[in-house]
């Protein structure tokens, strides 16, 4: 998966109606009833007007997506793993609803082409992930519940996402690196040395791993748990995976 760079401002969502649908259809596989629910969704807060109380980005659209996906993925996987447990089923969902297999699916979808942002390319990978959520949230709105979970099995997990590879993919790092260093009986130390704050974005965390005062890996977020995680895949790709 690329990293994204500068995320590209709308081209065509903001022109004549007719425009807006086209485009919508091209690279959401959807064709809205209400346009207006869209350019919300793909809108970061980055590049939103202000406009005293009212919110003019896709944060509210983000939460109701993320409800509902993890919902419908909860359902899916029920049906497609009858006899396994409550453990494995919630350890496959959170893999799937994840930041990283969301941020790529939709650069499969090329989500990027659409979105509305001012982030720069370290802070704007996360962005596709979020606002992947909020158009499912926005299809949610348009069109209901059961249109939504066969829009999201058809266009973002048969088409995207081998499930039964997702089995034995390894997704928390963080775990897996502690697991390892007491099987080893060693200590591995996450410290998070750094909060900056700026313009348009989420606080950003740094956190480094360290084993006997040797940094084995250093990773950034918009939060703690993932600036971890992204240290610990460091970690575990360099000394552990090889």
């Amino acid at each position: 998966m690329n990293k994204l760079g500068l995320v590209p401002v709308l081209k065509t969502l903001f022109t004549p109606q007719r425009n807006q649908d086209l485009t919508l259809r091209q690279v959401l596989n959807y064709r809205p009833k209400n346009t207006g629910l869209f350019q919300l969704a793909l809108t970061h807060r980055s590049a939103a007007p202000l406009s005293g109380q009212q919110i003019l980005n896709n944060e509210r659209l983000e939460y109701l997506g993320d409800s509902v996906l993890n919902t419908v993925v909860a359902d899916y996987l029920y049906h497609l793993y009858p006899h396994k447990r409550e453990g494995f089923l919630t350890k496959m969902r959170s893999k799937i609803v994840s930041r990283e297999t969301l941020n790529y699916v939709a650069l499969q979808m090329n989500l990027d082409s659409i979105i509305v942002s001012r982030l720069e390319e370290q802070q704007g990978y996360n962005v596709l992930g979020n606002t992947l959520e909020a158009v499912v949230g926005a299809i949610f709105l348009d069109a209901g519940f059961r249109r939504t979970k066969k829009y999201i099995l058809r266009y973002l997990i048969q088409p995207h996402i081998d499930v039964r590879k997702f089995e034995c993919l390894t997704f928390d790092y963080k775990s897996q690196l502690i697991e390892w260093s007491q099987k080893n009986d060693m200590e591995v130390v996450f410290e998070d040395i750094e909060q900056e704050k700026q313009n348009f974005t989420q606080p950003l965390f740094v956190s480094e791993v360290k084993l006997h005062d040797e940094i084995l890996g250093r990773g950034t977020g918009h939060s703690k748990k993932e600036a971890q995680q992204m240290a610990a895949k460091e970690a575990f790709d360099m000394y552990i995976e090889y």
